[in-house]
């Protein structure tokens, strides 16, 4: 019995800390990447674009209630936030330090040009960048966080695919191509193998959605796709 309170106790005190990492993926109408969010400590969201750079952060009320977050609302969070002092590397200098019991980090001022002042980690992701000599459609863009490699399309590829997601992890996303009718070229194809349709130029609701789900949940992350 007592080694079962203990075990009960320990998953209770290390559930949180499990629970933080990449959650959603957000994807706009027309294809892109809106942002990663990641999911930390006391229902906290903080969103990151494409390059690492950190967007928008706060507490999620509409989690913390059990329901989905479709319109990304964050109330300030009035827990633990920390900033790098004046002291600090002036890559990272002003830059959040800790939310709550996660810390950040990011790449110093000695660092290759162009990881100075990036985001390094968050709690124990750590992240990687493609390098500035390579494809122009990705260069600076996340390569992998954690384990999860990113890829995107280059260059070579269709000109409306070009600089998008193209997997994350094992998730492959496949894209409407430029020979495709005008109302979703561009637009998300499929996800994981799950296809989407829009209404055509010629319909009523050109370029919605008209089939597939906006949120789909694949590898363990959820990939939110705006009708718009």
């Amino acid at each position: 019995m007592k080694k079962i309170f203990i075990c009960a106790f320990v998953t209770l005190l290390l559930g949180p800390a499990f629970g933080q990492g990449i959650s959603m993926v957000t994807i706009t109408g027309n294809g892109n990447l809106e942002s990663i969010t990641f999911s930390l400590d006391e229902n906290v969201k903080l969103n990151i674009g494409k390059d690492g750079n950190i967007g928008k952060w706060g507490y999620d009320r509409f989690e913390a209630r059990g329901q989905v977050n479709y319109q990304g609302i964050l109330d300030p969070y009035v827990g633990r936030v920390e900033y790098y002092s004046p002291d600090a590397d002036a890559a990272y200098r002003g830059k959040i330090r800790y939310i709550g019991r996660t810390m950040f980090t990011y790449f110093a001022s000695y660092e290759q040009e162009a990881l100075k002042g990036k985001l390094k980690s968050i709690g124990n992701d750590n992240f990687e960048y493609y390098q500035s000599y390579e494809n122009e459609s990705y260069k600076g863009n996340i390569r992998s966080i954690g384990q999860k490699e990113i890829t995107w399309y280059s260059s070579y590829d269709n000109e409306t695919l070009r600089g998008k997601l193209k997997s994350f992890g094992y998730i492959n996303l496949d894209y409407y191509s430029s020979f495709e009718d005008k109302a979703f070229r561009g637009k998300l194809k499929s996800i994981d193998g799950n296809g989407y349709t829009y209404y055509s130029s010629f319909e009523k609701y050109s370029g919605s959605m008209k089939s597939g789900a906006s949120m789909q949940n694949a590898g363990g992350i959820r990939f939110f796709i705006r009708n718009y």
